[in-house]
This record gives structure tokens, C-alpha cells and sequence, in this order.
């Protein structure tokens, strides 16, 4: 039956969907299905809001085999999902039903057909509440992640200032990084090496010759660990990292070298050993797990009280916050005197929010709220999020989230991107699967939510960069290539650019090697970084990407007269094109002509090598 019709549909052809990708509420989109049959078919848009049942909207014919519908998105932000469904009679007078959805690998774009309605995957689409830009300074920027123990000492002859109870010093800051733990599997001693804030003002100066205009910071806030997530005090700076008047005095330095500050909220959960839940009794005897009468007791869930509560991942040493006490989120975000109101109105540049799904969406918006009535009117701060997926469509403890649709966060961190250039650098996956998996998270996104992405190929939480990449330069060289002309912000880790190697955690958070540092690796991030900084096409330009065979590429277009392309080649063999083999997924015209502009003559592009070329006639 299904060979009998030919039906087409591609969810980022502007012949068979208009406008593309995300649109606002209430806009109208247009839908257009081609069908070619003998026989006269019928067709329906198939759609449902998300948590609605589906409504089946009769599609008309449009000229030659084609079927459209307008179709106004309600005024509400959120997902439609929608495939097709077509009726028509066989040559013996049957009546049959074709559906025609997402592929079978969950993409966008072209779809396949379908006589089995159980098996149809639905297109997304994406409605957001408005257009909420990221603030120039950080879309136009590049970022640096600093895990702040193991960056730099800033101190004397590396003094160490009130050194953690119970806790061990390396004797060199090039020892490898070490757990102790006990016979549960708990860490019992933490580690340090004595990084600090001050060491992070010493830097400021190398950072920006590297090109680095944004400081991450994990947490500094504090806490009896090395990595901070697990909270003591939220109104103090960790003493082994400094003091508030050391904190303010690196907000204004880096402030003067044109450097903003994006500090870690981490308000999903506390320290045991914390002011709020006290379990060993370090901060006198009040606390949420000695004094029921404690202003910190509704903060928590206790299943028996006091040793059974609610722990991040089950993890005793990290107590859950219930996001829902009103008195927390008062002391969080929801009063002039508040830990967000007071840390951002220090000049910081904004928040990152520490596993944002497990926050709800009202609490998220709270803070954004707090954020932006801090900065006043004209502010120009942001708040991103931890995210690991598509964070368009993330589902959370049930919850459908809405946290990229206006007024929440501005963006998420991009670990799909990362996993799309180290999978394509080790060859694992296609330049097609690459352009089919991106052009699918653009579609998804907001615009500028995609946009105001924190892209890595490195994080605390992950294997360095060179050690994934099996300490291959070459292809670090083009994976670092590829981090600063994506969209979205680039965010190096702290040490990616010396050379740092080293696998899970703790082996990721190894001390800066400051008298190691790899030459050749630097010089390439700082090649790569400069580019990124100079050139506008890869600050704002439209990305479009394709594939020629093996290689994978993109333009990133500000306009048909002014546009940069970037051809990769992952492989070991010399590898060539022309113009007329490049295919976008699209079925579009509008990369042909760039590329006809852009390639004249076959390009042969040498192993594990790139091209970069920007046209302007401006």
C-alpha cells in the first residue's frame, strides 16, 4: 500500500513548514504535506498541546499534490506534537490510512510513512511566552569554568589560609587526585590543593590574553568540601578561598579587564554538615537535624527523624531542600535581602543554577526575578542551567518543563553538543547524523535560547577533553575549533588548554600545571578563541549546517552578503568536495547559493584537518 503513495514532508523546509523552528504563543504556523496517489486522498494535521488529546484538523488541497493548513498556536507557551494522517482508497476500492511521522531516529526533518498508527513518533514544536535575549556581553563572550581549589594559590609562597578540619594537603600540586573513603563508599577525608580567590585575580591577566571575557566559578560559598555542592553557609565565602572583601576586589578587577563573573547556585540541597542542617554539630547546637523548633526544620524532609531525610540521589552528606518552604524561598530569592539578591547586587554577571531540573519551574522563576529586579532597569545579567538534555522537551519527575519559554532561564548548558563532537571525532556517529541531531536541537529551541547555550567538550562532571580523545592534538585541535564557532557560548575548562588529561572525577579536577603548560595546545585555543572573538558571523550569525560525504560543515550566516563556512574532516584520509555535494537536510535552495558562492573548485581538505573562510561584500 505505502509503495503505491509518495508522501513528503520535512519539518525544516520552509515548502512544507513556516516559520521554522520554535514561534511565539499565539503566532500561526503553516503546514503543507505532499501527497502523490492515483486515487483522491484525505489528509489531516494530526496535533495535540502537550496533555491534551489530538485533534485532527483537515488539511486542503494546495496545487499540485499538495495539502495545507494554517494552524494558530493558542496563547500559552509550551509543545505541540503532530504527525499526519492520510485516507485513501487502494485499487480494489479499500479504504486505507498512511501516518507520516518523525524518522526511526527520532529526528526532525524528513519523516517516515507508516500503516501502523502505535508506531508513529510525533514532530515537535515549540511555542515560547516571548523573546528573552541573553545580555550582549555574554552571547558576544567566552567563557572559563574554574574549579576554583585546583586553578591557582594566590597566597605567599602558597600559604594555605584555615585549612578544613580532618582533611589532607597535597604535598605537590602536581599530585594526582586522590578520594578517601570508607567502607561505604563515602568520602571521609577531603582533599585540597589551596586554590583560592586571590589566585584567581594573579591569573586575570593570562586569562585575557587567552581571550577569555566571562569567569564561571564553581561554587564559593562556604562548604567542608573541595568542590563546594555541598553548601554550609550561603552568606559567606569559603575561608580557604578568601574573604568578602577579597570576592568584591575580584568582581572589580576582572571588571576593569572587561571579564564578567557567573557564579554556581546550588539551591536544590545543603551540606549536612551545614548552619541549616547541622548533623555534627560544628555551627553550636541548633540546626534542622538537633531542634525541631530549629527556623531551618521546614526546609527538610525527615522520614525518622533525625537520621531518615530526603537526600540529593540518596547521598546522606547532601540533605534535599523542599523547594516549596516558603521561608526558604524567602531567604533564596524572595526578598530584597536575599542570598540571590544579595550576590548578584555585588556586580556578578549572572547565575549558573546547579541541576535545574530537580528546581521547579516557579522557583527558577523566582530567582530570575530576583536577577533582574537587583540589576534594575536595563540589566544586563543572565541565568543558564544545568542541563544534560534536550532541555526544550525535558520531562522531570513527571513535569513537562518550561524553563526555556520566557522569563526563566536564558539557557542550559549544551552537553548534546558535546556528545555530538567528540562522538564526531571519534567517529562513532555521521557528519549526517551530526547536521540531522543539531538542526533538530535548533528546531526544538527557542531562538534565542539556542543562542544563550553554554557549550563544553569539558566539565567537572566529565572526562577531559584530551583523555576522551585518547590524547590525540589533532583532533582536540578541531574539537576546540568546533566549541568556538557553534552556536551558542563557548565555555573552555580550566587546564583544557594546558593539557590536562585525566578521566572520571577526581582524575578530571587535577591542579593547574602552571610550570607544564602543553605549548602547542594553548596556542591553538588561543588561536581559536581569538577567532571567535573577532569574528561576528560567529557571535551571531544563522547556523546552517551540512554534509558532504564524511565531512561535516556550517555556515554562519548574518547575511547572504556576509557569512562564515567551516569545514571539518574527522577522518585519517584526505577527503575532498564540491559545491554540488553538499546536502543540508533541508531541501532548501539557500545553502546551495552560499555554496556556489563560497566553492568554486573542488576543496581536498587534509586528515584530521579544517577549512575556516569568511565572504563579505560589505
Amino acid at each position: 500500500m505505502i509503495s503505491q503513495l509518495k508522501i513528503d514532508f520535512n519539518s525544516w523546509s520552509d515548502v512544507y513548514r513556516r516559520p521554522f523552528g520554535a514561534v511565539q504563543a499565539g503566532k500561526t504556523v503553516f503546514f503543507s504535506l505532499r501527497v502523490e496517489s492515483e486515487q483522491a486522498p484525505r489528509v489531516w494535521l494530526v496535533i495535540q498541546k502537550d496533555g491534551h488529546p489530538f485533534d485532527d484538523l483537515e488539511m486542503w488541497a494546495d496545487g499540485d499534490s499538495f495539502f495545507s493548513i494554517r494552524f494558530e498556536t493558542d496563547g500559552q507557551s509550551g509543545l505541540y506534537f503532530y504527525h499526519f494522517k492520510v485516507d485513501v482508497q487502494d485499487p480494489q476500492g479499500n479504504e486505507r490510512t498512511v501516518y507520516y511521522g518523525r524518522a526511526e531516529d527520532d529526528y526532525g526533518g524528513r519523516g517516515t510513512a507508516s500503516e501502523n498508527a502505535g508506531w508513529i513518533r510525533q514532530y515537535q514544536l515549540t511555542t515560547y511566552a516571548h523573546e528573552d535575549p541573553a545580555p550582549d556581553w555574554y552571547r558576544h563572550g567566552v567563557a572559563y569554568h574554574i574549579f576554583v581549589d585546583r586553578f591557582c594559590n594566590g597566597n605567599r609562597f602558597h600559604r594555605i589560609e584555615h585549612p578544613k578540619r580532618n582533611s589532607f594537603i597535597y604535598a605537590t600540586e602536581a599530585d594526582t587526585p586522590y578520594y578517601i573513603r570508607d567502607n561505604k563508599g563515602d568520602i571521609v577525608r577531603w582533599d585540597y590543593y589551596g586554590g583560592n580567590l586571590k589566585g584567581i585575580i594573579e591569573k586575570l591577566h593570562y586569562l585575557k590574553k587567552l581571550g577569555v571575557t566571562i569567569l564561571y566559578l564553581s561554587p564559593v560559598f562556604e562548604a567542608n568540601s573541595n568542590h563546594k555542592y555541598n553548601t554550609a553557609d550561603f552568606t559567606r565565602i569559603d575561608p580557604m578561598f578568601g574573604d568578602l572583601k577579597t570576592f568584591l576586589k575580584l568582581v572589580r578587577t576582572a571588571g576593569r579587564l572587561g571579564m564578567h563573573l557567573i557564579l554556581d547556585g546550588v539551591f536544590n540541597h545543603v551540606g549536612a554538615d551545614s548552619i541549616y542542617f547541622n548533623q555534627y554539630r560544628h555551627y553550636g547546637p541548633g540546626g534542622a537535624a538537633n531542634d525541631k523548633n530549629s527556623p531551618y526544620y521546614p526546609w527538610f524532609s525527615f522520614h525518622h527523624y533525625p537520621d531518615s531525610y530526603d537526600s540529593w540521589w540518596g547521598i546522606g552528606d547532601l540533605p534535599a531542600i523542599n523547594k516549596e518552604s516558603e521561608s526558604y524561598r524567602r531567604f533564596i530569592f524572595d526578598s530584597e535581602n536575599s542570598i540571590v539578591s544579595k550576590w548578584t547586587g555585588t556586580g556578578i554577571g549572572g547565575w549558573r543554577l546547579d541541576v535545574a531540573d530537580e528546581l521547579s519551574d516557579e522557583f527558577i522563576r523566582g530567582v530570575r526575578e530576583a536577577v533582574d529586579r537587583t540589576a534594575g532597569q536595563g540589566g544586563d545579567k543572565v541565568v543558564i542551567g544545568e542541563v544534560w538534555e534536550d532541555a526544550s522537551n525535558k520531562l522531570a519527575y513527571r513535569k513537562r518543563r518550561h524553563y526555556l519559554e520566557g522569563g526563566m532561564l536564558h539557557g542550559v548548558m549544551n552537553y548534546p553538543f558535546r556528545q555530538l563532537i567528540l562522538e564526531f571525532l571519534q567517529q562513532k556517529i555521521s557528519a549526517q547524523e551530526v547536521v540531522r541531531a543539531s538542526m533538530t536541537l535548533k528546531s526544538n529551541y527557542p531562538p534565542e535560547a539556542f543562542a544563550a547555550n553554554f557549550n563544553n567538550i569539558g566539565t567537572h562532571d566529565t572526562e577531559r577533553v584530551l583523555t576522551v580523545l585518547q590524547g590525540e592534538k589533532k583532533k582536540l585541535r578541531i574539537a576546540v575549533w568546533m566549541l568556538m564557532t557553534l552556536p551558542g557560548v563557548p565555555c573552555v575548562y580550566y587546564g583544557d588548554e594546558a593539557g590536562l588529561t585525566g578521566g572520571k572525577d577526581p582524575d578530571n579536577r587535577k591542579f593547574f600545571p602552571w610550570s607544564r603548560i602543553d605549548q602547542d595546545i594553548e596556542s591553538f585555543f588561543h588561536e581559536a578563541i581569538q577567532e571567535r572573538r573577532t569574528n561576528p558571523c560567529l557571535q551571531s550569525g544563522d547556523y546552517r549546517p551540512f554534509f558532504a560525504e564524511k565531512l561535516l560543515g556550517y555556515f554562519r550566516v548574518l547575511s547572504q552578503d556576509h557569512f562564515t563556512v567551516i569545514v571539518f574532516n574527522p577522518t585519517s584520509e584526505v577527503q575532498s568536495f564540491t559545491a554540488d555535494l553538499i546536502d543540508d537536510e533541508t531541501g532548501n535552495h539557500q545553502l546551495a547559493q552560499l555554496a556556489l558562492r563560497t566553492f568554486h573548485d573542488r576543496v581536498v581538505l587534509q586528515p584530521l584537518d579544517f577549512l575556516i573562510t569568511t565572504v563579505t561584500d560589505e
